[in-house]
């Protein structure tokens, strides 16, 4: 009898166990979720070359695209600017070096290469100043680009909305051909990101309620001298826009959205990003079921629960009612563009998707900088955007 109480127990025991641990793998997805990280390194810098001032890395689907992009590095320097692929073979990737780097600097091993290119406003040689909106978040700083004081200038301002992970500085590719277009840039952060105020909890909302503060910034524009405004996103910062064009009170005053690889729907970029990272049904849903609940949204990370249906454009896509621009590339690679595909399809009346590929993600300007701008500036001119349309 009590060999059987001892089994029983062990029995329940194991069971506890192994309910808690997945209950705790699950949070732990979900905290991934909503919590921003420090940008994650995903190369190896193999070796530099300050004679010929170039630099060898390993190969990844992103090392080796042709095109101009960054690279943040510790040492002597922390952000290295990178020209055209000299060389490559099944390991590793010999590139131009666009930073000047001299003999004797320290550069560490790990880098994260990176689509931003521009790291500071003063690369632009652009007139610009830094500037305070005040949000439900507190004091949100940003970049004001004024329009050219010598062209014809239009009545709209660009306002411009990083992605996940990262700030202000990802915008910095998109400002000139706006400026070219006559319209003044608002580049500006949100709650959380670095920048911004902190919230209680310092999570992300995934779009939820950082459209307030770009609400703000709208606000902003329009005591500045904006008559409309054009929201431009990147990535989540597209999911962002999106929400901001559904939810602002100043819904009339928005001339239309530009979305370089944007997250359209939540819920499939979450099941493919846990699937790339080897995490499998059911803990990206059950994930996203915590994050989802008043109840356990807290346990997850979250500030607050996370409206996933209300994140879902698709779903809401008869709201949008203003014209819209996808810069999306096939092999994105990160936040796939089934779902950009899948509303240019459902709303084809405001929905302009230009066909990109190879760009992967959020670099398409990188990739391809001659399309990407010529995009743009169709795009512009057909719905009378700019100033010289």
């Amino acid at each position: 009898m009590k060999s059987i109480r001892h089994a029983v127990t062990a029995l329940v025991l194991t069971v506890l166990a192994v309910v808690t641990a997945a209950g705790l793998l699950v949070l732990a997805v979900a905290r991934r979720v909503v919590t921003p990280t420090a940008r994650a390194t995903d190369t190896e810098i193999l070796a530099v070359d300050t004679g010929a001032q170039t630099i060898e890395l390993t190969r990844t689907p992103d090392t080796e695209l042709p095109g101009r992009y960054g690279l943040f590095t510790t040492g002597t320097h922390g952000y290295v600017k990178l020209g055209a692929v000299l060389s490559a073979d099944g390991a590793r990737v010999r590139r131009k070096l666009l930073t000047q780097i001299d003999p004797g600097a320290r550069i560490d091993r790990s880098a994260a290469f990176s689509g931003w290119y521009y790291s500071s406003p003063r690369e632009l040689h652009l007139r610009w100043e830094n500037v305070l909106i005040g949000s439900p978040s507190g004091p949100c700083p940003a970049w004001l680009f004024p329009a050219a004081p010598d062209a014809p200038a239009s009545d709209i301002w660009v306002i411009q909305i990083h992605g996940r992970g990262g700030n202000r500085a990802e915008c910095l590719r998109a400002v000139p051909v706006f400026h070219s277009l006559g319209m003044a840039n608002l580049v500006v952060s949100y709650r959380n990101d670095g920048e911004a105020p902190r919230t209680r909890g310092g999570a992300y909302a995934l779009g939820a309620s950082e459209w307030r503060d770009v609400d703000s910034a709208i606000s902003y524009a329009l005591r500045h001298g904006a008559k409309r405004v054009l929201l431009m996103g990147w990535s989540m910062g597209g999911a962002i826009a999106l929400q901001t064009a559904v939810s602002s009170g100043h819904r009339s005053v928005i001339a239309g959205l530009v979305l370089e690889s944007p997250v359209i729907d939540w819920r499939s970029v979450l099941r493919f990003q846990a699937r790339e990272q080897g995490v499998r049904d059911p803990l990206p849903a059950l994930a996203m079921t915590v994050l989802s609940s008043p109840v356990t949204a807290r346990w997850g990370g979250a500030d607050d629960a996370i409206p996933f249906d209300r994140l879902d454009m698709l779903a809401r896509a008869h709201e949008l009612d203003v014209p819209i621009l996808i810069l999306h590339s096939d092999d994105d690679g990160f936040v796939p563009a089934d779902a950009s595909h899948a509303l240019a399809d459902e709303r084809p009346d405001i929905v302009t998707m230009p066909h990109f590929t190879v760009a992967r993600h959020a670099k398409l300007w990188n990739y391809d900088q001659t399309g990407w701008t010529r995009a743009i500036t169709e795009w512009a001119a057909a719905q009378d955007l700019s100033a010289s349309a």
